[in-house]
C-alpha cells in the first residue's frame, strides 16, 4: 500500500519523465523565441546556484525534454535540438527523451558549445540564461557560438518561464540553526578562518548555499534531500558579514540569533550591495564552481575587481572536525541498522515475487522512519531490479516500476539524519546465481576491497588510486562509467566536492574528508551490480614509514551478500577483509536490530572461505 508521500514522491517524476509531452512544450519554446528574435536557447539543468538538487521551479531541463537525471543540458534551435548527459545517463536519456526531437549527446566528449559551433545558424542569436551558467560555462559557450558565426545574447527573463503555465513557486521552508554541539565550531570561528584564507581579495561571495549553511551554521529544507536553505553572502575580510535570505524562511529566534552574527538582508538587496562595493573599487573573490555570470557581470559592469576561483570554504567544509565524525559514526551505525531490517525483510519477501522497485523502496524509507531519527533520504533511492539495475543512476516511476522476481536486486539509498548524511548500496540476488554474475560480482567486490584497504603518501590524489577499484575488471576487459567515490557532506550533501575517487579527482585526499567507495559493473539489457560504504580518509602509522601516511576508516556497516561470491577469485587477504567487515557489522549491530533481522544477521554475517 503507498503512501501519499511515496505517491507524489514516483508520480512527480513520471509526469517530468514522460517523452510524450515534450513535442508541444518544444514547439511553445520555439515559438517564444522567434516571437524574442532568438534563433536558439540553451537549457542548462541548473538553478541561480549550480545545486545538484533544484527547486522545483528549475527543473527547466526535465520540463522540456523528460530527462530527470541531475546533470545535462540542452539547446534547442528552430530546425534541430539535442540534449546532453554523461557517461551515468546514457541508457536513461534513451528512454526518456524523444529522439525525434532530440539528438542525444555526450556532455563531455561533444558539449553544447561544440555542438552550436557545428550545427548554429550564421549570425543567429542565441539566448541563455545568465543566473543559470557559471563565467567559464558562458566563455565555452560564447566561443562555440562565435565559431559558427552566431552571437550568444543574455535574456532578461528565461524563456522557458514564459511558457510554463504552472510553474512552481520558490520554496520557503523554515531555516533552522544547526547546533554547535554537532558542528564543532562557532560561525564566527569560520569567518574568521575565511577572511584569513581571502589574501589579498576583500571578501567573498558565497554562492554556494552549502558553503552558506556550513558557515553559518544553518540548515534548511528548500530543495529535495539536502538540507539547504536557498541563499546567500558575503564574508568580508574585515568587517561583518551579511546573510541574504528570503526573511519568511526565518523565526523571530532564529533571525535574532543570525543577527547576532551577521547582517541579515533579502536576497534582492544582493544586487545593490555589490554596486556599492564596486563603486569602493573593492576586489571580491566569486566562487567558480557556483557564482553565475549574472552577478560577476553586474560586478565588473558597476566598476569593482571580480577574482572567479576556487571558493577556499570547499576544502574547510571537506574535512571534517572531530564533532562531525563522531556524528557521521553515530548516524551510520543507526543507518546500519535500519538496513539490516530493510535486507533480513527483503531476503523474507523476495522470494514470494509479489514485491516491486516501488514497494521496496518504500520498505526501505519505511524502516529509516522507524529509528525516529530520519529528517529525510539524502537521494531519490536507486531501487532496481534486473534490466534496471544496469542503469547507475535509475529513478523508479510508476510508469517504470518492475516486480522483483528472480535475478539481481541493486538498491543505492541514503539518509539524513542531523547528527550526519549516510549512502550504501547493496547488490543482492534472488535465486541462484548465474556464473558471470558471481564473477563480476566478486571482482566489483575486489575492488572495493582494494580502496577500503588502500594506504598512500599524504598529498596523492582521488585520481591516483581510482585504478585500484576497477584493475579486476580490466583484467577480464571491462571497467564502469562513473567514479569510485564522492565525497558526502555532514547533514549536508550527499554529494559534495571537491575531493572524490575518479580518473578527474585532482584534489589531494586529506585526513576528515568522507568519501563513498563504490565501484560498479552494467550489463546493458540484463543486470548491473555496485557495491559502496563510506569511508573517512585518516593517518595510518606504519613502522619505519619514511612518509606520513594515509589510509581509509570505513563508516558503513551492512552486509556485504556473500551468496554471489566466488571465493576462488579471491586472494587470502581479500577474504580476511571481507571476514573481519561482517564480524564488526555482527558486533555493531545485532543489539540494535529486532530478533527477526537478528537472526538473518547472524547469517549473512559468517565467515567465507
Amino acid at each position: 500500500m503507498k503512501t501519499p508521500a511515496f505517491e507524489s514522491r514516483f508520480q512527480s517524476f513520471a509526469e517530468l519523465a514522460d517523452p510524450t509531452r515534450a513535442a508541444p512544450r518544444v514547439a511553445a519554446l520555439r515559438a517564444e523565441l522567434k516571437a524574442q528574435g532568438l534563433a536558439g536557447f540553451i537549457v542548462p539543468r541548473a538553478d541561480e546556484h549550480q545545486n545538484e538538487y533544484v527547486p522545483p521551479g528549475a527543473e527547466r531541463l526535465a520540463w522540456l525534454t523528460g530527462f530527470t537525471g541531475s546533470a545535462g543540458a540542452a539547446v534547442v534551435l528552430a530546425d534541430k535540438a539535442a540534449v546532453f548527459v554523461d557517461g551515468r545517463y546514457t541508457i536513461q536519456a534513451r528512454e526518456q527523451v524523444d529522439a525525434k526531437l532530440f539528438s542525444i549527446c555526450d556532455l563531455v566528449s561533444d558539449p553544447p558549445s561544440r555542438w552550436i559551433s557545428r550545427e548554429a545558424p550564421r549570425d543567429a542569436s542565441i539566448g541563455y540564461d545568465p543566473w543559470l551558467h557559471t563565467p567559464a560555462a558562458v566563455e565555452a559557450l560564447r566561443r562555440g557560438a562565435e565559431e559558427a558565426g552566431a552571437t550568444l545574447i543574455a535574456v532578461e527573463s528565461n524563456p522557458i518561464d514564459a511558457i510554463w503555465p504552472d510553474r512552481p513557486s520558490a520554496p520557503r521552508a523554515p531555516v533552522i540553526l544547526h547546533a554547535e554541539k554537532l558542528a564543532g565550531e562557532t560561525a564566527a570561528r569560520k569567518f574568521a578562518r575565511i577572511a584569513h584564507a581571502l589574501g589579498k581579495s576583500d571578501g567573498l561571495v558565497l554562492s554556494d548555499p552549502h558553503a552558506v549553511a556550513w558557515a553559518f551554521n544553518i540548515r534548511g529544507g528548500d530543495v529535495a534531500h539536502t538540507p539547504l536553505p536557498l541563499s546567500w553572502a558575503l564574508v568580508p575580510r574585515e568587517g561583518r558579514a551579511a546573510l541574504y535570505v528570503d526573511g519568511g524562511k526565518l523565526s523571530n529566534s532564529v533571525r535574532a540569533a543570525l543577527e547576532d552574527l551577521a547582517d541579515v538582508r533579502d536576497p534582492s538587496a544582493l544586487a545593490t550591495d555589490l554596486e556599492l562595493l564596486a563603486r569602493d573599487k573593492k576586489k571580491l573573490l566569486f566562487d567558480a564552481a557556483t557564482a553565475p555570470e549574472k552577478l560577476v557581470a553586474l560586478y565588473r559592469a558597476s566598476g569593482g575587481v571580480a577574482e572567479v576561483g576556487a571558493d577556499p570554504t570547499a576544502l574547510m567544509k571537506a574535512k571534517k572536525n572531530a564533532a562531525e565524525l563522531k556524528g557521521s559514526r553515530a548516524a551510520h551505525i543507526r543507518d546500519g541498522a535500519a538496513m539490516v531490517e530493510f535486507l533480513a525483510w527483503f531476503a523474507s519477501e523476495a522470494p514470494n515475487g509479489k514485491l516491486t522497485e516501488i514497494s521496496a523502496a518504500q520498505a526501505l524509507e519505511t524502516f529509516r522512519r522507524a529509528t525516529g531519527k530520519l529528517k529525510e533520504i539524502s537521494f531519490g533511492t536507486i531501487s532496481a531490479f534486473g534490466a534496471h539495475a544496469a542503469l547507475p543512476h535509475y529513478r523508479v516511476t510508476e510508469n517504470s516500476d518492475a516486480k522483483i522476481g528472480k535475478g539481481i536486486y541493486l538498491v543505492d539509498s541514503g539518509a539524513q539524519y542531523v547528527d550526519g548524511t549516510t549512502d550504501i548500496t547493496r547488490t543482492t540476488l534472488v535465486g541462484a546465481p548465474k556464473s558471470d554474475m558471481r564473477d563480476k560480482y566478486t571482482r566489483v567486490l575486489k575492488g572495493h576491497i582494494a580502496i577500503a584497504t588502500a594506504v598512500f603518501p599524504r598529498g596523492t590524489t582521488g585520481a591516483q588510486i581510482d585504478s585500484y577499484a576497477r584493475r579486476a575488471l580490466w583484467e577480464v576487459g571491462t571497467d564502469f562509467d562513473h567514479g569510485t567515490g564522492h565525497g558526502v557532506g555532514a547533514y549536508l550533501s550527499v554529494h559534495e566536492g571537491p575531493q572524490r575517487i575518479s580518473k578527474l579527482g585532482g584534489v589531494p585526499l586529506e585526513p576528515g574528508m568522507i568519501i563513498s567507495n563504490e565501484p560498479g559493473y552494467y550489463r546493458e539489457g540484463a543486470y548491473g551490480i555496485r557495491i559502496e560504504n563510506l569511508i573517512v580518509v585518516e593517518e595510518r602509522k606504519i613502522a619505519g614509514a619514511e612518509r606520513k601516511m594515509l589510509g581509509f576508516e570505513t563508516i558503513t556497516f551492512a552486509p556485504i551478500d556473500t551468496t554471489l561470491v566466488d571465493v576462488k577469485l579471491m586472494a587470502r587477504e581479500e577474504i580476511a577483509w571481507l571476514n573481519a567487515y561482517h564480524k564488526a557489522v555482527w558486533e555493531k549491530l545485532e543489539g540494535k536490530v529486532s530478533p527477526t533481522a537478528r537472526k538473518w544477521l547472524r547469517a549473512a554475517t559468517k565467515k567465507v572461505g
